[in-house]
């Protein structure tokens, strides 16, 4: 596959992975490895820059259809069509897409993987939904195909629909995400068949348990929608508030209020804020780490 020139691999495939620790997505050496499930089967697939191009290599019994899927996981089908005008509107933005213009937003096409991760992550720390995405894919995902060790394919929805509630207690999670996350893997085949970000929305937003937030966090990596914008996070209304209108604190209003003249590219904007780390200035004391597991 060509790669764009300028192309950042590593800025474009790591919103995949859930840090570098991720036991179904992570770089060694120069080569990214992602392991998903397929429409076939389990796959592997490792995407690495080989000059101006990148190669992928395919493992599993679906590995034909990671293959196909190379070039959208490494973000190339992102398009970035009336991006340079609308980034020209604020210097802020249009500085971060000159210093950021490698990177684009990986589309994976497989939503459950996503989705499970986005529900464990729903109003907690980054530890304990890293904690809880960890302990469920060691339990209930399987190795690999392929020759990295220790990398898992996430767990088949029906896996996860079939347990009980209180088998996520361990891993920190209490009732209402699990039984969010049962929910949402009962319904995994009718949000495979969406053909689009807003049709997987709506049927993800029809979930109990699932709103804007988590829809958002799962199209924008799973279809590549650049417009998809976390409503409801703790820390991006600050971020925008800050960022474009030296503002220390927003709400969700005003965060919006202030992309509108990205409309289009709104997400694609919060993503090269968050990838400069210009975060707003912190007050008061940080949220505490909690764990259920004791009780």
């Amino acid at each position: 596959m060509r790669a764009p020139e300028g192309y950042h691999l590593g800025g474009s495939v790591g919103p995949i992975a859930m840090g570098r620790h991720d036991p179904c997505a992570r770089f060694v050496g120069d080569t990214f490895w992602w392991a998903t499930p397929t429409p076939d089967g389990p796959a592997t697939l490792a995407i690495r820059r080989q000059g101006p191009d990148l190669v992928a290599t395919g493992y599993g019994a679906g590995r034909d259809w990671a293959l196909a899927h190379a070039d959208a996981v490494a973000g190339l089908r992102d398009d970035l069509t009336g991006f340079a005008d609308l980034a020209a509107r604020h210097p802020v933005v249009r500085e971060l897409a000159r210093i950021h213009r490698g990177r684009r937003i990986p589309a994976t096409g497989m939503i459950f993987p996503r989705l499970l991760r986005a529900i464990f992550e729903q109003k907690v720390t980054g530890k304990e939904a890293y904690r809880a995405y960890a302990a469920t894919v060691r339990a209930f995902g399987t190795p690999a195909p392929g020759p990295l060790d220790g990398l898992r394919v996430p767990p088949l929805p029906e896996v996860i629909a079939a347990q009980p509630y209180w088998v996520f207690h361990p891993f920190g999670v209490e009732q209402r995400r699990a039984d969010t996350l049962r929910r949402a893997a009962a319904a995994a085949a009718r949000l495979q068949a969406c053909a689009t970000a807003a049709e997987a929305t709506t049927r993800m937003r029809a979930i109990a348990g699932i709103g804007v937030w988590t829809a958002a966090e799962v199209v924008r990596i799973t279809y590549g929608d650049p417009d998809a914008v976390s409503v409801g996070d703790f820390h991006i209304p600050n971020m925008v508030a800050w960022n474009l209108a030296g503002e220390p604190r927003g709400d969700d209003a005003r965060m919006l209020a202030l992309l509108e003249p990205f409309r289009g590219h709104r997400g694609r904007v919060c993503m090269l804020l968050e990838a400069s780390g210009l975060m707003a200035p912190k007050f008061g004391p940080r949220m505490p780490i909690r764990s259920f597991a004791r009780y």
